[in-house]
């Protein structure tokens, strides 16, 4: 039986959370399966400044400006950056995702449409110059005059490979989320043969051990578990405390539960939090409701021995203001106040530092 310190030390250390190194930032966004973007441009940078000694935010904005990563709906139906290996991979695997999101959310609006010819029409006009929602919606709607524009426009982010074009999502500077194709963008086609195995491989590198039902949290994806007993035999295999099977792969890290684990910050919406069923290897259910809002904002978080211990926010002042759930011991907030002058500085700022009381 695996315990959740010992899950969550063992997660730690795929995500780069233990031990901080100087890995290429293209290598982390690849090995981590991408880095939640929702939010433009923060996640990403502060997500690799948490993992990366000596990341500095012209590295990310140099992949992005190159081509060598992008912004695109993935996992979940959220904004994903990953590579551009990845996005011409993981985005037919997870194009039932995309399904889904358009028939639950704009289905009504959308009935007896003809889908194929708005995808066609769509791709002809983001191909022709990146576009944003609105403007897209807008010129499918001239054609459709009864249909509503927004749900036009979704149904082309849901039926196309879109990825946003900078500035868009990049540090100091921003810009409208304006999109082309992924195959326009990176000139190359989307992988004819994406494999699951693969996926389900990627995940477990990056987030394992795991049970068949957190996969299918992180990817959003469904039926999941005959993939895993598939891939079995190549496989460790335990149990959780509830019983669960967990898979992982032979040879990945699995630390004791005594394992020191640094204070660390965790960006906005990072996929730590993001990519189990059961989170309470690094969130106590307890704490859920002050880290995730009902209105779907996951808050930056303070990772005290392990687990998080508070939440913490950058202000457009570069300041940093930390907010422990509970009083720290005189290490971990001196620790933790190391990590909050590391973000201050990030990017060349002269932010100041403090404490409050959790809300």
């Amino acid at each position: 039986m695996i315990g959740p310190r010992s899950l969550g030390r063992a997660v730690l250390a795929r995500q780069h959370l233990l031990d901080r190194s100087r890995p290429e930032p293209a290598a982390v966004v690849r090995h981590l399966g991408g880095l939640q973007a929702q939010a433009a441009p923060q996640p990403p940078y502060l997500g690799l400044l948490s993992r990366i000694d000596g990341f500095e935010p012209g590295q990310l904005t140099t992949l992005i400006e190159e081509r060598a990563v992008v912004r695109t709906a993935l996992q979940r139906g959220t904004i994903h950056l990953v590579t551009a290996e990845d996005c011409l991979t993981l985005r037919p695997l997870l194009q039932p995702v995309l399904d889904q999101a358009l028939r639950t959310t704009y289905g009504k609006r959308l009935a007896g449409l003809d889908l194929a010819a708005l995808g066609a029409e769509a791709r002809e006009l983001v191909e022709e110059r990146p576009r944003t929602f609105q403007e897209l919606g807008g010129l499918l709607a001239a054609t459709r005059p009864d249909r509503d524009p927004a749900a036009l426009a979704q149904a082309a982010r849901c039926l196309l490979p879109l990825v946003q074009v900078p500035p868009r999502g990049i540090w100091g500077r921003g810009g409208p989320a304006a999109h082309t194709t992924a195959e326009a963008w990176l000139g190359r086609p989307l992988d004819p043969a994406p494999s699951l195995d693969d996926l389900a491989l990627r995940y477990l590198a990056a987030f394992g051990p795991a049970t068949a039902a957190d996969l299918q949290k992180w990817c959003g994806l469904s039926r999941l578990g005959p993939v895993l007993k598939g891939l079995a035999p190549r496989l460790f295999t335990d149990r959780d405390e509830h019983g669960r099977v967990l898979y992982d792969l032979p040879d990945a890290p699995r630390p004791g539960p005594d394992t020191p684990a640094p204070v660390r910050l965790l960006a906005p919406f990072d996929n730590l939090l993001l990519s189990h069923a059961d989170r309470t290897r690094v969130l106590a259910d307890e704490h859920k409701g002050r880290v995730m809002t009902q209105n779907g904002l996951v808050h930056p978080t303070l990772l005290v021995d392990g687990v998080v211990a508070g939440t913490w926010q950058l202000t457009a002042g570069q300041d940093v203001v930390v907010r422990p759930f509970a009083p720290l011991r005189r290490a971990d907030r001196q620790a933790a106040e190391a990590e909050a002058q590391r973000v201050a500085a990030f990017g060349g700022g002269a932010g100041s530092v403090r404490f409050e009381d959790a809300q």
